[in-house]
C-alpha cells in the first residue's frame, strides 16, 4: 500500500513539472508581446492570416507636398508591409478648401507622387503603387479653421491584394 502511495505521489509530482513547464513556456511566449504596443520581444508586430495592416494617414505642411520626420517613419512601415506581401497601395492625396479647385487637384496628386516616390526610394516597387488626387473634395474634417485644414491636407491609403502575411518590423 505504500508502495502505490508513493507512485501515486511520483506521477502526481511529475504531471505538477510537466504542467508547469508548459505554464512557464506560455508565459515567455505571451511576455513577447507588449499587449500595449503590440511589439514582441524582437520589436516587430506578428501578423497573423486575416490581420489586416492599416497604415496610418500621412499630412502635409500648409501648400506642400514635403514628407516630415513622422511622415517617413509610417511609410517605412508601410514600404516593409509592401515588399513582404503581394498587396499593393493605392494613395490618395487631398487638401484643404484653400486654393482653387484645379491648384488643390495638381497640390493633392504631387502629395501622392511625393509618397510614392519615397516609398520606391526605400525599396517598393513602383508598379505596386498608384496614386489619385481628390483635392479638397474629400475633407477628413469640416471646417473653416486652422484645426480643420491641418487634418485635411494629408495622404491616404487604400492596400489591396494583400497576399502572404509576414512579421512585420517597427520603426
Amino acid at each position: 500500500m505504500l508502495r502505490n502511495y508513493r507512485g501515486n505521489f511520483t506521477v502526481k509530482l511529475l504531471l505538477v513539472a510537466i504542467t508547469s513547464f508548459f505554464i512557464s513556456c506560455a508565459d515567455d511566449q505571451a511576455s513577447l508581446k507588449d499587449p500595449v504596443s503590440g511589439k514582441n520581444g524582437q520589436g516587430q508586430i506578428p501578423a497573423e492570416p486575416g490581420d489586416a495592416f492599416s497604415p496610418q494617414t500621412v499630412y502635409f505642411g500648409y501648400d506642400s507636398d514635403a514628407l516630415n520626420a513622422d511622415s517617413q517613419s509610417s511609410l517605412s512601415s508601410l514600404a516593409r508591409y509592401l515588399k513582404s506581401s503581394k498587396g499593393s497601395v493605392q494613395i490618395e492625396g487631398h487638401c484643404d478648401e484653400r486654393g482653387s479647385t484645379q491648384y488643390n487637384l495638381a497640390l493633392g496628386e504631387r502629395r501622392a507622387q511625393s509618397v510614392k516616390q519615397y516609398l520606391m526610394e526605400l525599396g517598393v516597387d513602383g508598379n505596386k503603387v498608384s496614386v489619385i488626387s481628390y483635392g479638397e473634395e474629400k475633407p477628413a474634417v469640416e471646417g473653416h479653421d486652422e484645426s480643420s485644414w491641418s487634418q485635411n491636407r494629408r495622404a491616404e491609403f487604400t492596400l489591396s491584394g494583400s497576399g502572404p502575411y509576414a512579421v512585420l518590423p517597427l520603426p
